[in-house]
């Protein structure tokens, strides 16, 4: 670009000189590429860039780790790894009976048994402690949910089994009775009066999971913008219209995110599942008066058998499928956590 600048020697002949407009200096909007960056930037952004490089690498080893210990099993496996669900025969190890279909079953419907009951509750808990409780209250309620995460799952277990199932008899054998024309409480191959069912390891699973869940979208809800919850009441809006129109929608990813988390925290419980869950050999057949094992569990209970590399094999590869599971469900919730934001 240029620019004329006329010269008084010239101004009675009209001409114009042509001068060049000096180019601006550039500037870099990044201030740790600037040339003058200071060595704690430096050091912060080296340390940052590590250790997310750091957890992806940790991620990918274990990955790699559990198929390489997994290979040799599966392929002395006689057969189908994913669609076999019957009883595990790891002692011939020239020819080995294993698959995970059960442990999948089993896995997949106690974690979301546990998360259908634990959702509602919590979904409650956080709207009660954000919105409607008087500071004197909430403070405390949280802080005793909050406790819940501290017990030690052998503890849930043996309170599961023990205090819990007698408890829930009654209602289990009203419902094994009378809704038995509806699969979800036929009898299974767990006894309904011992207690050792879905039933009652789904229960036990919700409250393990509920601080999570409720944390998170405790700490989310009460992010909501203050002047839209003082906008909405200044409309002439209910306290639950309040948070019907406005917490809610704004803490809709937060609480799904919390879910999500809740989930992952149930799909891999051990202890307490051991503890309740009667094992079986028979089929799952999808009732909550089912026993049966979960991955974690299976492994759990057959670890006396991890002297061979073999039989550690087998597990290592339900161990494998229970990793990947897992890293599915956080990946959803991540998804659909960035879905939430971008709309």
């Amino acid at each position: 670009m240029t620019v004329t600048t006329p010269n008084p020697a010239d101004a009675g002949s009209g001409e114009a000189l042509a001068a060049p407009f000096p180019e601006p200096t550039p500037v870099s909007l990044d201030p740790l590429k600037g040339s003058k960056v200071r060595l704690g930037d430096r050091v912060f952004r080296s340390l940052a860039e590590a250790s997310g490089v750091l957890i992806v690498a940790l991620i990918a080893a274990i990955g790699v780790f559990l198929l390489w210990r997994a290979v040799p099993a599966l392929a002395r496996n006689k057969e189908n790894f994913f669609t076999f669900g019957g009883n595990w025969v790891t002692t011939d190890t020239s020819a080995m009976h294993f698959g995970i279909l059960d442990l999948l079953q089993v896995t997949v419907f106690v974690s979301v048994f546990a998360l259908l009951i634990a959702m509602p509750v919590a979904l409650g808990i956080a709207i009660f402690q954000t919105q409607y409780a008087p500071r004197r209250i909430s403070g405390p309620l949280a802080y005793v949910v909050d406790l819940l995460a501290a017990v030690p799952s052998i503890v849930y277990g043996v309170w599961g089994l023990y205090v819990l199932a007698p408890v829930l008899k009654p209602f289990a054998l009203w419902l094994n009775e009378n809704l038995d024309w509806l699969f979800l409480f036929k009898t299974g191959n767990a006894s309904v009066a011992g207690g050792g069912t879905v039933f009652t390891a789904g229960i036990v699973l919700a409250v393990m999971i509920l601080p999570i869940i409720t944390a998170v979208s405790r700490e989310v809800f009460v992010q909501t913008p203050r002047g839209q919850i003082e906008a909405a009441l200044a409309l002439g809006a209910t306290r639950w219209e309040v948070v019907r129109t406005t917490v809610l929608p704004f803490g809709l990813s937060g609480y799904i995110s919390g879910a999500m988390l809740g989930l992952g925290r149930a799909l891999g419980e051990t202890i307490a599942l051991l503890i309740i869950l009667r094992g079986t050999q028979t089929q799952f057949t999808w009732t909550l008066f089912d026993g049966g094992y979960t991955f974690a569990s299976k492994i759990a209970a057959t670890a006396s058998e991890f002297n061979d590399q073999y039989k550690a094999g087998a597990y290592i590869a339900a161990g494998l499928v229970l990793f990947i599971l897992t890293f599915v469900v956080n990946s959803a919730a991540r998804a659909v956590v960035a879905g939430r934001t971008a709309k």
